[in-house]
């Protein structure tokens, strides 16, 4: 394990060997004001915040959640293609955990017409005609990746109260699908596995979650590493996998990274099975642009 604090506005500077690897809730592309309220997209190509604040990682493999597809609020752009371009991925691929699109007044609107889960990549199509819009996850690889593997995490049954950027107090919100997407990648030292993740807020639930996901992976190359928005704080994601008895999952970062504007709490990780417990090195949660969240980035001798 390592523990680290946050860098500043400068972003991860030196290389260390291996693969950088991370993960970043971008929350659609956002740009937040300096007490955490996002703001309007700017006039001028809605790609541009993510793309740029992607290209400054400079990471060869990286997972997103809050990811937007062709979305009225997000200027109707694949949001997983232009994070793909900006760090120069080889291969990608977007999951989308629920279709809809929100609607001014009336929030969230699913699509009962097209399925959760579904699995979008390179030559998916760069308009919105005809498309069903999405919210989802990916899962980007400077890597060359040998296969790909999506799995469909249903939604709690109960709704909770939670802050939401942008709105004062607590705002009673009903949980959504979720998903689960992993890649065989080749990495330096061999094949390995990666997961990005994004799971439910509900206490316990997302435990679960996280239990399904162990199961689910267990017939694909090891090491087996998982990246995202766990929605569970510091040391629980560990204590899931690993159980009362302990095992060999390794949390490979810790340090906070929400809110963006002043780190308190860690709900994003990077944890690892097959690396060792000291694999995690030259870890930081940079200040970006976008996102209630801060990135969370490490060298992985993978």
């Amino acid at each position: 394990m390592t523990d680290v604090t946050h860098e500043g506005d400068a972003g991860p500077q030196a290389r260390a060997p291996g693969m950088r690897c991370g993960t970043f809730n971008v929350l659609h592309g956002r740009a937040l004001r300096g007490d955490g309220r996002p703001v309007p997209f700017a006039p001028g190509d809605p790609r541009a915040p993510l793309a740029t604040a992607v290209a400054a990682l400079d990471v060869d493999l990286l997972a997103l959640q809050e990811v937007d597809r062709f979305q009225d609020r997000s200027g109707l752009v694949d949001q997983a293609a232009v994070a793909a371009a900006a760090m120069d991925a080889v291969d990608w691929r977007y999951a989308s955990a629920v279709h809809g699109r929100t609607v001014p007044g009336r929030g969230w609107v699913p699509d009962p017409e097209v399925p959760g889960a579904r699995l979008y990549g390179p030559g998916g199509g760069s308009g919105a005609a005809g498309a069903a819009p999405s919210l989802g996850i990916a899962l980007l690889s400077r890597r060359p990746v040998r296969a790909w593997r999506v799995l469909r995490l249903a939604p709690a049954p109960v709704p909770l109260p939670l802050r939401v950027a942008g709105r004062a107090g607590l705002v009673l919100s009903r949980d959504q699908a979720r998903a689960a997407l992993a890649a065989v990648v080749e990495g330096e030292r061999g094949a390995f596995t990666a997961v990005a993740l994004h799971l439910s807020f509900v206490p316990g639930w997302n435990a679960r979650q996280l239990r399904a996901v162990r199961r689910w992976i267990v017939d694909l190359p090891r090491p087996w590493l998982l990246l995202g928005d766990f929605n569970l704080v510091g040391p629980l994601p560990r204590a899931v996998l690993n159980g009362p008895l302990g095992g060999e999952w390794a949390d490979l970062a810790r340090t906070p990274t929400y809110p963006a504007h002043r780190p308190a709490v860690q709900f994003d990780h990077l944890l690892a099975a097959g690396v060792g417990e000291a694999a995690g090195g030259a870890v930081c949660a940079p200040r970006t642009g976008i996102s209630d969240h801060r990135p969370l980035l490490a060298e992985l001798p993978l």
